[in-house]
């Protein structure tokens, strides 16, 4: 396979920034298994016959995928698939469906509970004193309940808007919330697809956030690839804080 040059990084025409959230800024799958703990437990005191269901890695995929094929319109939308399956599970199993919500509840609590990589809190306040950030994010991840909100002037994820990453449309609409035009925004992410050739599609310069040394295995390249959000501040050192 040929593969295109890499673009070079202009920190010049940066003037703002969005930031994918899961991986990123906190590893995710950690917090997914223990939320699926605590909604396993929950579930097993008020629920146990769609505990049981949820148990089942077999039966708790295809609980998951009978929800897409009825809704597709929620395949987006994770917070609400997973609402959705747990209240299917919960009425194959002849159990009260109104105990979704709180069952949810149990579990987006948990997955609200993130351990942030040791650089990602130093990062934000380093970048938020630079630049306009956008959370741009195919999660569910809220900002405020994670603790980043003061970081960001918004936040865009796929259940709200109704696309996600790489779709062209959510990163533009993450510029135009920060307030300027595509090409004068930095995208930061961890995903080669959903992240760097989805901000090159929107026009974006991109930062590849590669912690795993992964092989990048693409035709066009990020400007630029860090192994952390550390890194990606000494790029932009030069950059002056903005009036407060």
């Amino acid at each position: 396979m040929r593969y295109s040059p890499a673009p070079m990084l202009d920190i010049s025409k940066i003037r703002a920034i969005t930031l994918d959230l899961d991986d990123t800024l906190w590893p995710i799958w950690p917090a997914i298994e223990r939320a699926e703990n605590a909604l396993a437990a929950w579930l097993g005191q008020q629920a146990p016959g769609a505990a049981a269901v949820f148990a089942d890695p077999d039966a708790r995929l295809a609980v998951r995928q009978e929800v897409v094929r009825c809704r597709p319109e929620i395949g987006h939308d994770l917070g609400t698939l997973r609402r959705e399956s747990i209240r299917l599970a919960l009425h194959r199993a002849n159990e009260d469906t109104s105990l979704a919500e709180p069952a949810f509840e149990v579990f987006f609590a948990e997955r609200m509970r993130v351990d942030f990589f040791d650089d990602a809190l130093p990062a934000l306040a380093f970048l938020a004193a630079r630049f306009p950030m956008v959370a741009l994010s195919n999660g569910n991840a809220d900002l405020g309940r994670v603790g980043v909100a003061e970081f960001f002037v918004a936040g865009l994820s796929a259940s709200e808007f109704g696309v996600g990453k790489p779709d062209p449309r959510i990163f533009h609409a993450a510029a135009s919330s920060a307030g300027v035009a595509a090409d004068a925004v930095l995208h930061v992410g961890d995903d080669a697809a959903l992240d760097v050739l989805g901000g090159l599609g929107a026009g974006m310069q991109t930062v590849w956030v590669n912690r795993s040394d992964h092989l990048w295995t693409h035709d066009v390249h990020p400007h630029e690839t860090v192994t952390t959000l550390s890194a990606l501040c000494d790029l932009l050192r030069a950059v002056p804080e903005r009036a407060q």
